[in-house]
């Protein structure tokens, strides 16, 4: 059975760091204890746009604004839409009502890390988009 569709943001800051949530250590949902980004799935009638402002309000309690859409992906498991910020925010002035903590990484610190789902393609192409002007 397919999971429902879902919206998901790249924060990067200035210094080309992304913002990444470390999922909790709970048996009960999907990749437990590994990164993702911020975002979750879209409700019935809810346009990729407005889920991913109402996820981040309900995860980080943040409010970004306007945000670029990426692209979307659509794996045999689910569909994904991606979005993507800019923006240098305090993440030790953030509240985080889901995951264990949230931390900023370089590119090449993404390698050690173990992913959530497609994560690490997903960044792996933005980053390739990022670096070749493709994104501004």
């Amino acid at each position: 059975m397919r999971e429902p569709p879902g919206a998901d943001i790249i924060i990067i800051n200035s210094q080309q760091q992304v913002l990444l949530v470390l999922r909790d250590n709970k048996s009960s949902i999907p990749f437990p204890n590994t990164w993702a980004l911020l975002g979750g799935c879209i409700e019935e009638d809810e346009s990729p746009d407005a889920a991913i402002h109402r996820e981040l309000v309900e995860e980080i309690e943040l409010d970004l604004g306007e945000v670029n859409f990426f692209k979307p992906y659509f794996w045999a498991e689910c569909d994904e839409y991606i979005f993507w910020a800019k923006s240098d925010l305090d993440i030790s002035q953030i509240t985080l009502h889901e995951g264990q903590e949230l931390a900023y990484f370089h590119r090449q610190e993404l390698k050690e890390l173990e992913f959530a789902s497609h994560y690490d393609q997903i960044l792996d192409e933005f980053f390739d988009c990022l670096e070749n002007g493709k994104l501004n």
